[in-house]
């Protein structure tokens, strides 16, 4: 598609240090892409920002970080807007639209410690920090014998959290702690058997209004094909079974020479009961293969499992 450069582009983004980051990650590509553009952001503070006493799942998930940027965008206020993929709800409101998903960070979970080196060197009654009911399952699925406390507020304040003594260890995405150039705080980095990785989870997402190809054309240079095949996956499991915060979910896909290997899990709260998917096939027979995840975690009684993770979290 033939398109003409814009005079201007304007990024809408939360004002967290990570979600800046990612905003002027964007403005940066899309600057050296077309140097005639002037690329500017509008921060804004998100619902999810300003709720920070109670967790996610108690009020309304994660799209409560992406509505005040849409609402820019539908105002005109603004052309794009940058996410963390793992943020952005499963069904997008009517009238937008994802444009690009750019190369993926590190999309395992970190474990943050200032005296503990592992999760299985902590301690009987060691608390634990953590937003996620997905980390929260696994933990307690594999170590019973800590204690699971709810974690929120920007990275920065989480670390401040642990930092004060307020919890043995944290639990956080390692793509946030490496993008904001602190690897340091990293002790370990979970291998997926300990704590799979959320849907999208590493990867970032450019989302626009509906209905403007020559904005699309203009952001696919920024898209990385084995990540949105990857990511696509993901959500498509996530999806089927109504993911959100209110939901235990893990998926992840990894590609390695032509080759895709897909682990998905279900879990309830407490990760008393599990349901879980590992299997392989080549890159072109992802869309089968995310059929036969979705087959067997339907045939391990996904959807009862989730029922009850609801009710608990209602």
């Amino acid at each position: 598609m033939n398109f003409s450069v814009p005079e201007k582009l304007v990024i809408a983004s939360r004002e967290s240090p990570l979600a800046m980051w990612q905003a002027e990650h964007v403005r940066d590509r899309l600057k050296t892409l077309y140097p005639t553009c002037d690329v500017q952001i509008l921060g804004m503070t998100t619902r999810g920002d300003q709720i920070l006493d109670r967790a996610l799942s108690k009020v309304g998930g994660k799209g409560l970080f992406v509505k005040e940027l849409e609402v820019a965008m539908s105002e005109g206020r603004a052309d794009l807007a940058v996410h963390s993929l793992k943020d952005v709800p499963m069904e997008l409101p009517e009238g937008f639209e994802l444009a690009a998903i750019l190369e993926r960070e590190d999309p395992r979970d970190a474990f943050v410690s200032s005296a503990f080196a592992h999760l299985s060197k902590l301690p009987p009654g060691s608390v634990v920090g953590t937003s996620s009911l997905r980390r929260q399952a696994m933990i307690a699925q594999r170590y019973p014998h800590l204690e699971i406390r709810p974690l929120r507020g920007n990275l920065g304040t989480r670390l401040r959290k642990l930092d004060e003594g307020e919890y043995a260890a944290i639990i956080l995405a390692a793509a946030g702690l490496k993008r904001l150039r602190m690897p340091e705080r990293i002790r370990a980095v979970l291998d997926p058997e300990d704590s799979l990785p959320a849907a999208g989870q590493g990867a970032m997402a450019i989302e626009i209004p509906a209905g403007r190809p020559e904005l699309a054309a203009l952001l696919a240079p920024l898209n990385h094909t084995d990540t949105a095949i990857s990511v696509n996956a993901e959500r498509t499991v996530s999806r089927a079974f109504g993911g959100s915060c209110q939901v235990p979910l893990a998926a992840h896909v990894q590609i390695a020479d032509g080759n895709v290997r897909f682990r998905a899990m279900i879990a309830d709260i407490d990760g008393a009961r599990v349901a879980k998917a590992d299997l392989s096939a080549s890159v072109s027979e992802i869309d089968q293969l995310t059929s036969s995840v979705i087959r067997l975690l339907t045939e391990q009684d996904a959807a009862a499992i989730l029922a009850a993770c609801r009710a608990a979290t209602e």
